[in-house]
């Protein structure tokens, strides 16, 4: 499959097919198309993606530029991906792993060039402790970029009403935070160099390729349908953190 497929909607069976399948949330190929227009990737590169899920973030970067990719989950099996890797042609660049990014990293200090997540480092990087950590893996001049499900402000204790069902869930608040919040956390860790904390453009286009893939009938996904008709573009945005460490 041309992965070049996947950057816009869905245009046949055989990639709706793979989009249902891969997409776990807002197309992870848009998001990992705008967080690279800020930095350089290059084939001698070795990158971490943290959270990858299905692979997405981790077969555009070894696709389109064919660096090495340590593709890393808690979610999914490794040999499903590795199978998907392999189905596309990139199993020689990509190493699926599970790993839990809370946990000490079973790597050598400066061993990436990039660490990099889509989707998922709002999940366990609430903390001032993990930016340093990660840093601690990065060469000198190298990157950490990270994008993720925000908010244009904090809620606090102001949930608008439409939002109120869907804050009612654990966990949502902790997890789906401003862009402000997410600014003065990483101000604090030494060790970096602000690149970009910046809203997403293509914010609204990824959004839109993830419902595409959804069944309404399936609860689960009914349930993110539902909260984005709610939302109906107010509040909600995808944050892009990038730093280059020093």
């Amino acid at each position: 499959m041309n992965m070049k497929v996947l950057n816009t909607a869905v245009v046949d069976e055989k990639s709706h097919a793979f989009l249902q399948e891969t997409m776990w949330g807002p197309n992870a190929i848009r998001q990992s198309e705008e967080l690279v227009s800020y930095f350089t990737i290059t084939e001698e590169m070795r990158i971490l993606d943290l959270g990858c899920g299905p692979g997405l973030s981790s077969l555009y970067l070894a696709q389109e530029y064919g660096a090495e990719v340590f593709a890393t989950d808690l979610m999914i099996e490794p040999a499903e991906n590795y199978e998907r890797f392999q189905s596309l042609g990139v199993a020689d660049k990509v190493v699926p792993l599970i790993l839990d990014a809370t946990q000490p990293l079973p790597f050598a200090k400066g061993y990436f060039d990039v660490i990099f997540s889509v989707g998922a480092y709002n999940m366990f990087g609430d903390n001032e402790e993990m930016l340093p950590k990660l840093a601690s893996f990065v060469k000198k001049g190298g990157y950490i970029a990270v994008s993720f499900p925000g908010l244009k402000y904090e809620f606090g204790d102001n949930v608008p009403p439409e939002m109120q069902p869907f804050w009612d869930v654990p966990d949502v608040a902790k997890y789906v935070r401003g862009i402000e919040w997410w600014k003065d956390l990483w101000s604090k860790a030494r060790g970096i160099e602000i690149v970009n904390i910046s809203e997403q453009a293509c914010h609204k286009k990824a959004w839109q390729d993830y419902l595409n893939t959804l069944d309404p009938q399936n609860k689960e996904e009914k349930w993110d349908l539902e909260m984005m008709t709610a939302e109906a573009g107010q509040y909600f945005n995808t944050i892009q953190l990038i730093a280059k460490v020093v």
